[in-house]
């Protein structure tokens, strides 16, 4: 069984994958909803995003409530079993390095012909039902915004900036794209929606499926 969508965005129960809990808030759930921290050589509490770090890890909910809380109870020294050092705004970090995680992942779909951007392409796209995934900057017009639909039984990611969009394609800016099915467009939508669990505004609530 594969990713699953609800309405806003929200990811639904997904059947495969190995669980795992969550040290905050003490939750199993699927690995894709967590991250995972190991310890570095001089004890350093690092995110291991792609979950291949070698050594003891503990797994911490993709939330900013989850990642404040195993800060503020200590409880990455718990979990390691040993004393760790943790680096300053670990939610911020952790944050930036999904963003730049998710728009290399766009980028890699754009370089392979899976991805594409600007208001006229993504319509066009919609239209063919080409595509599975509609991205939309958070900053971008509300009005121009809502103009454009959800794919039916796709996917919705509207939490990342402009200027991050447009790093992913090469562009100052980009307010549209969206991604074909098949290809990243799976992992873009797991990473995508791990970031929104630590971004303070949501912009993926009330949206319209199309």
């Amino acid at each position: 069984m594969g990713i699953d969508m609800g309405r806003g965005g929200v990811l639904k129960d997904r059947e495969d994958g190995p669980e795992r809990k969550c040290i905050a808030t003490g939750e199993v759930q699927p690995k894709y909803g967590l991250i995972r921290f190991v310890a570095g050589p001089g004890g350093q509490v690092v995110p291991d995003l792609a979950g291949k770090l070698p050594g003891r890890g503990v797994y911490v909910a993709s939330t900013r409530a989850a990642l404040e809380q195993a800060v503020a109870k200590n409880l990455f020294a718990r979990g390691l079993k040993q004393k760790v050092d943790l680096p300053e705004d670990l939610p911020g970090q952790v944050e930036q390095l999904l963003a730049r995680r998710v728009v290399d992942l766009i980028s890699m779909a754009r370089k392979s012909g899976d991805a594409v951007a600007g208001y006229e392409k993504v319509k066009t796209w919609l239209d063919k039902e080409e595509a599975q995934t509609l991205i939309q900057a958070s900053d971008g017009s509300g009005r121009g915004k809502s103009k454009l639909s959800t794919p039916h039984r796709g996917h919705y990611i509207g939490w990342l900036t402009a200027d991050e969009l447009g790093m992913a394609f090469g562009r100052e800016t980009v307010i549209h794209a969206a991604l074909a099915s098949g290809g990243l467009d799976k992992r873009v939508v797991e990473e995508a929606q791990r970031l929104r669990g630590l971004r303070e505004t949501d912009g993926g609530r009330g949206r319209r499926e199309g």
